[in-house]
């Protein structure tokens, strides 16, 4: 009997040696507005916006999310200050959802892989799951909250505004989600979930707006990022704020989103993926690939296959997404810690993205079954492009046989000569 984990030999027509396409580096070239400085921009948009003598005495949890976000210790440590120097006595909670295999301790592990711990800020991580329920909303459905940050005096939201992994609306990921999912806990999260992303689009501001109503929150930090995966824009919304500027801040995220600025894709190779690059693992507004099958992301260029080849460090082995690849390696596929994949991917009720693709012995193996599996092309003409992952965008290798299509455009520049796959005699690609 074959084991996936081991290895093995696939016998395809013609063998794993062939002729492949020759790859040129090229630069994509976005807007790149960015903050200058983290620090003097989040002390003024607080005491512009806030009121300081409100906050002295008070405990304030500061609710903190497990994406990838630029400068997230950053800005989490420049809220804490500004919180001690007016007199607050703030706290850090995790509010991820069912992330970090929906455990207190998974959920401070995560944190902690962002800078985000005690040592870092300065002041005590609470994490735990316990909730209390703090509304009902008119279809019935129990809106859950963590328990420590309802207990505090004041909480405070800090995360990214940006594109949703799975369906579109006018609160997509943000504050609003945070607060009700992050929030939520796994109990939460669970329970929303269960309705299904059709329905994300009326029950996120639904819950939202309960959550407002019943919950001590007392303002958000909405953060905004470049095509470039750096902070663009930090914004500081009193409770009652939160509403209308996270749907202006949604739009400015949306055009601010990086994308592939090439035509149809034969193959597409994902160096990585991780949880910290896209709740999806790999951002369906790139790749055009979702789980839940809803409209909304047509950026994406046409593509016939999808390679993925490994797993960040700080996914933990979380390899929610993958089952949106065509094709992996079993480098991956040992690093796969199932327990976190499969509750991440339960409590979203979507399990294709928890679904094992095709699985080859080497990046080469993987490489060449994607191609070998594609209609209509041959595999020394094919359009081949290769990315980090789906935040990093701005240098990608393509296939030669995008140069004619790549000089007439003025946001694309060629920065390299064409150069042959290169792997290592173990089939891994350099």
């Amino acid at each position: 009997m074959m084991l996936l984990g081991e290895p093995f030999e696939v016998k395809i027509e013609g063998g794993y040696e062939i002729d492949l396409p020759k790859m040129i580096k090229i630069k994509q070239i976005f807007p790149r507005e960015r903050v200058a400085d983290i620090k003097q921009t989040v002390a003024q948009e607080m005491s512009a916006k806030l009121i300081p003598g409100e906050y002295k005495g008070k405990k304030i949890a500061v609710a903190v999310g497990s994406r990838g976000i630029a400068n997230l210790a950053e800005i989490v440590k420049c809220v804490i200050a500004e919180l001690k120097a007016w007199g607050a006595e703030p706290f850090i909670v995790p509010a991820m959802g069912s992330h970090g295999g929906a455990t207190a301790e998974g959920q401070r592990e995560v944190l902690d892989e962002y800078a985000v711990n005690e040592q870092t800020m300065g002041v005590p991580v609470i994490s735990s799951m316990e909730v209390v329920q703090i509304a009902n909303l008119e279809n019935g459905m129990p809106v859950y909250f963590d328990q420590a940050a309802y207990q505090a005096d004041g909480v405070v939201v800090v995360n990214r505004i940006k594109p949703h992994t799975d369906f579109k609306g006018d609160y997509e990921s943000g504050l609003i989600k945070m607060m009700t999912i992050g929030l939520g806990k796994h109990k939460g999260a669970t329970t929303i979930h269960t309705y299904g992303f059709d329905r994300f689009h009326e029950l996120i501001p639904e819950t939202g707006k309960a959550v407002l109503q019943n919950a001590p929150i007392a303002f958000g930090v909405g953060i905004v990022e470049n095509a470039y995966d750096e902070t663009m824009s930090v914004t500081v919304m009193p409770k009652d704020q939160i509403f209308e500027n996270e749907k202006q801040l949604l739009m400015v995220a949306k055009k601010s989103m990086p994308r592939l600025l090439v035509s149809g894709i034969d193959v597409l190779i994902v160096d990585q993926i991780g949880k910290d690059i896209s709740g999806a693992g790999m951002d369906p507004n790139i790749t055009g690939r979702t789980a839940s099958g809803l409209p909304g992301f047509d950026l994406a260029p046409p593509i016939q296959k999808v390679v993925v080849l490994d797993l960040t460090d700080k996914t933990h082995g979380n390899a929610n997404g993958i089952g949106l690849a065509d094709v992996t390696t079993r480098n991956l596929l040992n690093k796969i810690d199932f327990l976190k994949l499969y509750a991440n991917s339960i409590t979203s009720t979507e399990l294709d993205p928890a679904k094992i693709p095709v699985v080859m012995n080497s990046d080469k193996e993987a490489i060449v079954v994607a191609l070998k599996t594609c209609n209509r092309i041959t595999a020394d003409k094919a359009k081949i492009v290769r990315i980090k992952n789906t935040l990093d965008l701005s240098e990608i290798q393509v296939s030669e046989s995008y140069r004619q299509e790549l000089v007439q455009r003025s946001d694309v520049e060629i920065v390299s000569e064409a150069e042959n796959f290169s792997f290592t005699k173990e089939g891994r690609l350099l």
